[in-house]
């Protein structure tokens, strides 16, 4: 509302009056306004703007006056303008954008000024470092692709973004606040703040502003909106206030009071309608691969993919043009033509050029990407889910196709002209894949720790890892990305990494649609669904475990003479399972052993053998293969040294003719071209260059990459006839073999040696049989020792993989990149967890349940508590508590050990359950399974009159007395007396008593078990059986409120506080329970029952809101402690707010808590820049070792300095909480390879690196490499926080690091 002022009187000149000119329109006509101003016009854009001719002024200027140009006069060319100084130009800084605007209220019919409404702006001034919107504008080109820590991530999909109208509602449903009061008036992190007091209040402390001073001379005037109608309408508020009252129920009408009275009372006895189940919501949908899809071509009449079987030709010439190119799909109407006209692009073949469509020139061949094979059935039906634009979820048993999935999607996305980004759990599979689709389609980027290829294609392949970093960063290639495709999705189980697949599918935004490719996992349907609910989206799930190879697997018992050539059949292709082969092999390798070891036992220990027994072995199979043409053959050993002693045994085995030989020869010669002098005569390359020759190759971790790449290409070309390789050989490397042999049936998993589990099995096996050479693929397993057991072998051949399971765990990682953002939780992520997902897929269940509960308590008619039920209340929750008090003692005493043991053969116990309340058993019989004891029983129960259940009488009374709660008030039958034998689990013994019965149980049991038999059912029981029926009978008579048990403490000698502190509260209950006084009263059954209804409803609800609360959270707890531990470390403040170190943290790839406090601690900014990189690369190293006594002192206090550090950050995990101790985190580092790096980082040649460590070579390289990576994320971090001289000496190190073979460019790049 604006102010009535005084009158001014106008100053004695006149061209100060303050008066505005308006002009009318065009017409020329003025007028004078009392208001001050500049000129305006009632014209909607003011005045037409009035510019002088350009182009004569420059006439004029340049060309009319030749003086202004400095033709001879140089000096004249170059012109400077002094810049005026003004310092207060630096404290100028654009104001906050405004987040709200005041709206005018006004009367609907008037127009008069109500009042006015702070409404909310959308979208006001969006940054990347402010906002989650893809409506935000793009950041920097410098930081597109792999975006900044500083960003905001975009809004993760299936979470719901907050809305205008969200935030209002939210604001409306706020308490109320006292402004007086409850505000506060220094806001947290500030110094100084706000004064809030009344204008009467004395003036303000020193530091603070009266906000009341401040908002004295503003009068908004009017009031809200229901006040606004209310001056508008006279009536208003009394209509409003009339209806409110009254309520939303009209008053009922009737004739007389009693017609009134019999309307309610009907109405309310009337039975509610039962509650409509919430409907089930499908998000994992099975799509049927066994039907055919004969309408593949009509579904999809322009594919983005062809298949190369022959269709019509078309010629396109410039005499026959299209008609015309104004959209890509319009462009490929002729898709199935051979020769197509498009225009050329930079960026890719499937790019589109925008300028000139209809335009035709020189036509260009160009050929859509195309299959030289009809695709599969599963492979159609995953293909028509992508032109929807569905999520899917492919699993299917290696070698079957799952790649033609997400060579489609690649294509599609080409087509929409969007990108797609495939993620690969190693790196090796990164650059083979990359290799593929770069041939395929052309357009493809890499993008790893250390290579950085053409990041601007259609199609980028990475790591999981990377991807996580580029959505955390907001980087902006994920505005444009349309699918991303996860290979190897079983790599979920792994339990260091496996979490980065959670936190990425998480993250994702909601346009992005998701191909997941996986092997055969039980629980695919599982865990689609739980994408599903986390996306809010159908995924289609398409799973076969059809193979195009069948797989035949064999035995191979030795190198007799006898058994040399033969191979016994264990499972055919069909999948049948042969016991007589089994025994086949049994008794061929039971007449190959000597007499003093023929004794076959399946269980006893295997003899391996040496080096000579498995030449021996190895040369007899391979003849054998040889002679069958039935090479390549892969190798599976699990241990890299065993993996060299196999290969380097075999010296007098040649598979390789001369022409082969030859083409080896060239091909290593090229690609060892690129290495320097040195490197080339390293020991690994000329012992693996010699047994390639021979078609021989080695493939494991501790082989050098470049030297694996080259194995993996002579594989592919059928050159290395046998290959000796790890299990990481399968990792989904697309080179099938003619035969697989597996070295041996067990494995050593980093902890223990076990048996191969299905999974593995199956993905290794995979590897046998090649589509469209080979009918049927071999699978080995060598009898080296003893003949595997069959049990055994049945479970691992024929077995169910491994499901896949969660295996999220909080990083300070993950929680300082959530923290930062304002409207992202960490309880939010951890809710979306695969591990979560079975306690929150029924949430909408459980808050459908919890309103009806709700709704339900809200109708219960109050218990009365007054005279002498006064004590009711306390009553119930003295029963509840004992019942629980007891249970507890009860549960401790069957963990315990003198529990177990009172638990025999004979023992009296009291049985409660859902079928027996307090009635008296006696044990028979005890499982021997201690992870899940079971006790056979012989209970008493009635005799059933009826064999319907509900004719029969209530197990348990209704109303509890004290004689029911403080005692064990015995089952008697009431009439006949039976007994039954019952399975008991620990839960269902309420009391073990003192007494013990002598018994043959064994009799019990058959005779019960006869007796259940129609044909025996009406014979009498046994005398055994009857001795023991009526001996507990008797019991239960004379001891009607429970005969006497067995102490914890002094029987059993349980000394446990809780075991003793549970028996005095015990106690102390049943004494209060005895002096009740509710139970007096005549009205304590009826009452009781209805306060027992009303708490059980109560603690129904309780638990619900549990459920859905983040308390339930199983990561919770963890979560407050390592958020203490951030706290206490100064990464972040008392509110939350991650401060600079937590931003650095952020930066950091791993160790960020170490690296973090080694940077703010300045312990590295000393140091050179090879002593950096050798201190940090006990960080990366995998390979425990001493870093040894020849270091230099710098290097040696640098250890000493970063073990410290480490210590003390432990101290603090263990001071919050944390179950890793300060020994284990300390643990972590290895320094085995410091000399190794430090002289690398120096220039020492890799080939005498070899004499400082034992450390196989591969190995020493990834660690290297990961070293680079570390390097640079510290570059990063040092930029960030304004240290040039560490940022320099990083990329310094980072420099010496990237030489020679450690980083030579993989073969697959080039």
């Amino acid at each position: 509302m604006m102010e009535t002022e005084r009158l001014v009187l106008p100053p004695p000149d006149p061209l100060d009056l303050p008066l505005r000119a308006v002009e009318l329109g065009c017409t020329g006509r003025w007028e004078l306004l009392n208001v001050p101003g500049a000129p305006e016009s009632t014209l909607p854009h003011g005045l037409p703007p009035c510019a002088p001719d350009l182009q004569q002024e420059a006439e004029q200027l340049f060309l009319s006056s030749p003086t202004w140009l400095p033709l001879h006069g140089v000096e004249h060319s170059a012109r400077k303008w002094q810049r005026k100084m003004d310092p207060w130009s630096l404290l100028a800084t654009l104001g906050a954008p405004v987040p709200s605007d005041l709206q005018a209220q006004r009367h609907p019919t008037t127009g008069q000024i109500l009042g006015y409404k702070e409404v909310l702006l959308e979208n006001t001034n969006l940054s990347s470092t402010t906002s989650l919107s893809l409506r935000r504008p793009p950041a920097p080109i410098s930081q597109s692709l792999w975006g900044n820590p500083t960003q905001y991530p975009f809004w993760p999909g299936g979470m719901d973004e907050p809305t205008i109208t969200d935030l209002s509602t939210r604001e409306e449903a706020e308490e109320e606040i006292d402004f007086e009061k409850d505000l506060l008036t220094v806001p947290p992190g500030f110094k100084k703040g706000v004064d809030f007091a009344p204008k009467d209040h004395p003036a303000p402390a020193a530091g603070l502003l009266s906000l009341s001073c401040l908002l004295e001379p503003l009068d908004l005037g009017g009031g809200d909106e229901d006040e606004s109608e209310a001056v508008g309408q006279p009536g208003g508020p009394r209509q409003d206030t009339v209806s409110a009252s009254s309520g939303s129920v009209p008053l009922a009408r009737a004739s007389s009071l009693e017609d009134l009275v019999l309307k309610e009372a009907a109405t309310a006895v009337a039975p509610p309608e039962p509650p409509k189940p919430p409907p089930q919501e499908q998000w994992a949908v099975p799509v049927d691969v066994t039907s055919p899809v004969g309408d593949f071509y009509r579904l999809i009449p322009q594919p983005a993919f062809k298949v190369a079987w022959p269709r019509p030709q078309v010629s396109l010439t410039s005499s026959s043009p299209l008609p015309c190119l104004l959209s890509p799909p319009e462009a490929r109407c002729l898709q199935w033509t051979e020769v197509l006209a498009v225009f050329p692009c930079p960026g890719g073949p499937m790019r589109w050029r925008q300028e000139d469509p209809c335009a035709f020139c020189t036509p260009i061949c160009f050929s859509l990407p195309q299959w030289a094979f009809e695709p599969d059935v599963f492979q159609k039906q995953a293909i028509l889910h992508l032109e929807r634009h569905d999520s899917v979820f492919v699993a299917a048993h290696t070698s079957a196709g799952k790649t033609v999935v997400a060579e489609y999607a690649i294509a599609l996305a080409q087509k929409h002209m969007t990108r797609t980004i495939y993620t690969s759990p190693i790196k090796a599979l990164s650059n083979q894949k990359f290799r593929d689709f770069r041939n395929t389609f052309g357009d493809v980027g890499l993008l790893t720790g250390d290579v950085q290829l053409h990041p601007e294609a259609s199609c980028l392949i990475m790591t999981t890892e990377i991807l996580r970093s580029m959505l955390y960063s907001g980087s902006d290639v994920i505005r444009d990305l349309e699918w991303v495709i996860f290979d190897e999705v079983h790599y979920i189980n792994d339990a260091e990494r496996g979490v980065v697949w959670e936190e990425v599918l998480i993250m994702l935004p909601d346009h992005v649609s998701i191909i997941l490719l996986s092997a055969t996992v039980p629980n695919a349907l599982e865990f689609a669904d739980w994408i599903g609910r986390l996306k809010r989206r159908q995924i289609y799930v398409i799973s076969t475990v059809a193979r195009p190879v069948p797989l035949e697997h064999y035995l191979f018992t030795g190198n007799s003479p006898k058994t040399q050539g033969e191979l016994f059949l264990l499972l055919d292709s069909r999948g049948a399972f042969h016991t007589k082969g089994y025994y086949a092999a049994v008794e061929a390798k039971k007449e190959r052993m000597s007499k003093h070891a023929q004794t076959f036992g399946a269980k006893q220990p295997t003899h391996q053998g040496g080096p000579a027994q498995d030449r021996g072995v190895y040369l007899s199979l391979l003849a054998s293969l040889r002679t069958r043409a039935q090479l390549p053959v892969v190798v599976f050993t699990f241990s890299r040294g065993r993996c060299d002693e196999q290969a380097s045994g075999l010296t007098s085995l040649d598979l390789t003719t001369s022409s082969e030989k030859s083409e080896i020869h060239l091909f290593l010669q090229r690609c060892l071209a690129r290495l320097r002098g040195s490197d080339r005569q390293l020991p690994q390359v000329l012992h693996m260059s010699e047994l390639l020759h021979r078609g021989l190759g080695v493939h494991h971790s501790g082989i050098l990459p470049i030297l694996k790449e080259i194995v993996e290409m002579l594989f592919s070309r059928g050159l290395v006839k046998v290959l000796f390789a790890t299990e990481t050989f399968a990792m989904g490397v697309n080179m099938p073999a003619r035969t697989v042999v597996f070295d041996s049936m067990r494995k050593h998993d980093g902890s223990t040696f076990r048996d191969l589990l299905p999974g593995e099995y199956v993905q290794m096996a995979g590897r046998a049989g090649r589509r469209g050479l080979d009918p049927t693929g071999t699978v080995i397993l060598l009898c080296k020792g003893r003949v595997p057991e069959m049990a055994d072998l049945h479970r691992m051949m024929m077995g169910k993989p491994s499901q896949l399971q969660s295996q999220f765990r909080l990083t300070y990682t993950m929680i300082l990149n959530l923290l930062r953002v304002d409207a992202l939780r960490v309880e939010d992520m951890m809710k979306r967890s695969f591990s979560e997902f079975p306690s929150r897929k029924d949430s909408k269940a459980h808050e459908q349940a919890l309103a009806e509960l709700t709704k339900k308590l809200g109708a219960l008619e109050e218990p009365e508590v007054t005279g002498q039920l006064i004590d009711l209340p306390e009553y119930y929750s003295w029963g509840e508590e004992l019942t629980e008090t007891r249970s507890q003692i009860q549960h401790r005493i069957i963990e315990s050990v003198n529990g177990l043991k009172s638990l025999s053969a004979g023992r009296v116990v009291v049985v409660k359950n859902q079928e027996h309340h307090n009635a008296l058993g006696v044990i028979l019989q005890v499982s021997s399974n201690s992870t899940s004891r079971v006790f056979t029983a012989l209970v008493l129960c009635d005799k059933p009159v009826s064999e319907d259940p509900r004719e029969r009488g209530p197990a348990s009374p209704d109303v509890p007395y004290p004689d029911d709660l403080v005692g064990f008030k015995l089952f008697l039958p009431e009439g006949p007396c039976d007994h039954t034998v019952a399975k008991l689990q620990p839960g269902d013994v309420a009391a073990i008593t003192t007494k013990v019965l002598r018994l043959n149980g064994d009799k019990i049991l058959e005779d019960f078990s006869k007796r259940q038999q129609p044909k025996f059912k009406k014979d009498p029981p046994s005398a055994a059986v009857t001795t023991a029926v009526q001996e507990l009978l008797r019991l239960a008579q004379a001891h009607p409120t429970g005969p006497p048990t067995l102490d914890p403490v002094n029987d059993l000698q349980l000394k446990d506080v809780s075991v003793v502190e549970g028996g005095l509260r015990a106690r102390k209950l049943e004494e209060l329970i005895r002096g009740a006084q509710c139970v007096h009263s005549p009205r304590f059954p009826a009452q009781y029952l209805k306060l027992r209804e009303r708490m059980q409803i109560q603690k129904e609800m309780e638990r619900l809101r549990f459920l859905l609360s983040d308390q339930s959270l199983l990561l919770l707890p963890e979560y407050h402690q390592r958020v203490e531990v951030l706290r206490t470390l100064g990464y972040v403040d008392e509110a939350g707010t991650v401060k600079l170190a937590g931003r650095v943290a952020c930066a950091m790839s791993s160790h960020e808590l170490l690296l973090t406090e080694l940077m703010f601690d300045n312990a590295l900014s000393t140091l050179r820049p090879e002593e950096i990189a050798a201190l940090l690369s006990g960080l990366v190293c995998q390979s425990p070792g001493d870093p040894g006594d020849q270091l230099p002192s710098t290097l040696k206090q640098g250890v000493e300095r970063v073990r410290t550090v480490a210590k003390r950050i432990g101290e603090v995990q263990a001071a919050c909480g944390l179950n890793q101790t300060v020994e284990e985190f300390v643990g972590e580092l290895n320094f085995g390879l410091v000399e190794v790096v430090y002289e690398w980082a120096r220039g020492m040649p890799f080939s005498e690196l070899a004499g400082l460590s034992g450390t196989p070579e591969g190995l020493v390289v990834r660690c290297i490499q990961r070293l680079a990576e570390m390097c640079r994320s510290l570059r990063g971090a040092a930029r960030l926080v304004g240290e040039p001289v560490l940022g320099a000496k990083m990329e310094t190190a980072a420099t010496l690091l990237r030489r020679d073979i450690v980083f030579a460019a993989s073969l697959y790049t080039q």
